[in-house]
């Protein structure tokens, strides 16, 4: 978690009007002038003047807030049936398991091809600068801090970063290495992937292109899903092999070694515990909750704090502590913390009741620090407290004097940066899988085709004709028809589906029945708006003008697009719709997935009501769901398309890209691409009308 949000810059004028309407809105809130004086006293013949309609601003938080609480009380209910010591040591292996399912395999082990580049000599310990390849040709830069006037092998820890620039050469990190080492340990501590000596994009001078950390991780941790990776796998894969180096070390004790990191290191040190097992202690800082807790408290996190599928697999922070059990196993937590201190409680009590079943409750312990956000000295002392308790190395109780080097003393490259050294990055990797998975994947189409969607999107099966409201009559919105009305179709429990229905007449109730041929169009980011100023709309309706048109807002968009995760935050990279979809793949739904669900339902209600012979028109970001539902759909009898996705491999092998996660599927290029899906529409008088590449322009 980092408190670094960046603005994504809006790349169409849907995004900057709907943004426009609700700054202004939020402007005149803060006036003091309710929405409905407002309303009120616009100008009804100024476009510019009307306020967003968004009636469901929390549909997408509530559903999402249900699933994870139906979750974690079946994952409860499983620890709860726990009874004896052979029932928590299957679960463990249990849990093990599902970790592994929910990262993905091991990649090959390489040789690490360590090298020291340097030394650093200071008082009672050395610090030296250490480089090894994680995977062939993807350097790891890091400090082995190590105690002079050993007598014997010392233990030894590995030290995971949180979201700081400049990496381990940070002052909180540099401060628990250096304790360590001062009381007697060995220390390795590496840059994470994107920050420090590790930036992924830079400009030929090695200046980032873009903020290191988070923005990082979102860019290269985004596009790896469609490839069927997981940069939390290749962040905790780059601890492994800090691992496999530190046991190669002779002054390192094989019997005690231990894992500890803050904040993102926090959540490196977590996963750690879930996919290595050769540690023997542990100890987390500022991370450890519940996956539920920091839902409701509408708390991002970057792609490597969010496994997918772990939510759908009954996983919570808990079992990845779990994993490791019996071994000792301290979290640290702050009160002051955004990482909320009730779920560390509630993680601790879980983890006591699994280590008493083992016979070692004493094993596991919490240790929660007055302050802020942080590895402050508080929780430091905490962990050097507990590894001594493991390792019996030291008794001392507080931290040793310590002296922060600057940046430039702890480098391992030449000039702070290993890309000067020519190393892979995350998007090389990336784009080579891509072009691998397109050679060997083959062509799709027919019935393969339409199993393949409903197989990657997660479709859940349909039943019946869908339910819906009628809301209240839309006046005045400056549509190109003078009348329209607003129907919620409930898609499935709690999601509404908003469909607008236009016509030339007032009409006040349920939509009329009779003619097979309907319009259908939904909507990139908001049917009102788009009514106003999409000039594809205007053009299929001069073009039918007797065929009635329906546009649509799926889940997340327009009516119901989410107003959590900040003030205006829906199009940030940290912000509601990236929130969302991420949840969505903890879940195993992607968020693409339950948007092509809801077209899908809406199509059975407009099936309900006589329309069969559906021209399905869409653009933007609603193509996607739109693409997906008509290869499924024979009620769609046209497809017209703006702005679509060329394919996703545009995504995958261009380094820069536009599309943000709520439009990513996970591992879809194992199986098919976007092109697929528009070749089998062309018997469907399929319309491309300016598609868009990676970056979400004209392709």
């Amino acid at each position: 978690m980092s408190c670094h949000h960046d603005a994504m810059p809006a790349n169409c004028r849907q995004y900057q009007v709907n943004r426009r309407h609700l700054l202004r809105a939020a402007g005149a809130h803060a006036l003091g002038l309710p929405l409905v004086q407002l309303l009120m006293t616009r100008s009804a013949d100024a476009a510019e003047d009307l306020l967003p309609l968004n009636r469901f601003p929390r549909m997408v938080q509530e559903f999402f807030v249900d699933q994870l609480r139906a979750a974690e009380q079946r994952g409860l209910e499983a620890k709860a049936r726990l009874k004896t010591k052979k029932d928590a040591e299957r679960y463990v292996k249990s849990i093990q398991a599902k970790i592994r399912r929910s990262f993905g395999p091991e990649p090959e082990r390489t040789p690490l091809d360590a090298r020291i580049t340097g030394v650093v000599d200071r008082d009672v310990y050395t610090i030296e600068k250490v480089i090894f390849n994680s995977r062939p040709g993807f350097p790891v830069t890091a400090n082995f801090y190590l105690p002079k006037d050993r007598k014997s092998p010392v233990p030894g820890v590995v030290g995971t970063c949180g979201h700081s620039n400049n990496g381990k050469a940070s002052e909180a990190y540099q401060s628990f290495a250096q304790g360590l080492a001062r009381l007697g340990y060995a220390c390795l501590i590496y840059d994470p992937i994107g920050q420090g000596e590790r930036l992924q994009y830079v400009k030929d001078d090695l200046s980032p292109r873009f903020r290191p950390g988070v923005t990082e991780h979102l860019i290269a941790g985004n596009q790896q899903f469609l490839v069927g990776e997981f940069l939390g796998m290749w962040r905790a894969w780059d601890g492994i092999r800090a691992l496999d180096y530190l046991l190669t070390r002779p002054e390192v004790d094989k019997a005690h070694i231990g894992v500890t990191g803050n904040s993102g290191g926090g959540t490196m040190t977590t996963w750690l515990c879930g996919v290595e097992q050769r540690w023997t202690m542990a100890a987390p800082s500022c991370f450890v909750s519940t996956f539920r807790r920091n839902l409701e408290n509408e708390l991002p996190q970057d792609t490597e704090q969010c496994p997918p599928k772990a939510v759908a697999f009954g996983l919570d922070h808990d079992d990845f502590l779990a994993a490791m059990a019996p071994k000792p196993v301290i979290i640290l937590a702050k009160e002051r913390d955004y990482f909320d201190a009730r779920g560390s409680e509630e993680t601790l009590r879980r983890l006591k009741r699994l280590y008493g079943l083992l016979g070692a409750e004493e094993n596991v312990s919490l240790f929660i620090g007055p302050t802020y956000h942080g590895y402050s000295q508080e929780n430091r002392e905490a962990m050097y407290r507990w590894f001594n308790g493991a390792t019996k190395i030291s008794d001392a109780t507080t931290e040793p004097e310590i002296v922060i080097e600057k940046d430039e003393t702890l480098w391992c490259t030449p000039k702070g940066q290993v890309a000067e050294l020519g190393a892979k990055t995350v998007f090389t990797f990336t784009q080579a899988k891509s072009k691998q998975l397109a050679a060997s994947r083959g062509k799709i189409e027919g019935e393969a085709l339409r199993r393949a969607i409903t197989d990657v999107l997660k479709l859940p099966p349909r039943e019946g004709v869908p339910d819906y409201r009628i809301l209240r009559y839309l006046r005045s919105r400056q549509y190109p028809l003078p009348h329209a009305i607003a129907y919620a179709v409930e898609t499935e429990p709690a999601i509404q589906a908003l469909v607008y229905r236009l016509s030339s007449e007032r009409w006040y109730s349920r939509p009329p029945r009779g003619g097979k041929r309907a319009v259908l169009y939904v909507a990139h980011m908001s049917s009102d708006v788009e009514l106003r100023d999409e000039p594809l709309v205007r053009e299929v309706i001069e073009s039918e003008p007797e065929t009635p048109l329906f546009t649509c807002d799926v889940r997340g968009i327009g009516e119901s697009q989410p107003d959590t995760c900040g003030i205006n935050s829906f199009l940030q990279p940290y912000g509601s719709d990236f929130f969302y979809a991420m949840h969505s793949l903890m879940l195993d739904r992607p968020y693409v997935g339950q948007k092509t669900h809801d077209i899908l339902r809406v199509l059975d209600w407009l099936a309900a009501i006589g329309h069969n012979d559906v021209h399905l028109v869409a653009k933007g970001w609603g193509a996607l769901a739109a693409t997906f539902a008509a290869v499924l759909s024979d009620q769609v009898r046209q497809v017209t398309l703006k702005n679509a996705l060329t394919s996703y491999r545009d995504i995958t092998e261009s380094e820069d890209y536009a599309w943000p996660l709520s439009t990513i599927l996970p591992n879809v290029l194992s199986r098919f691409d976007l092109p697929d899906c528009y070749q089998s529409l062309k018997p469907k008088k399929l319309r491309q009308i300016e598609p868009w590449g990676a970056m979400a322009d004209k392709a």
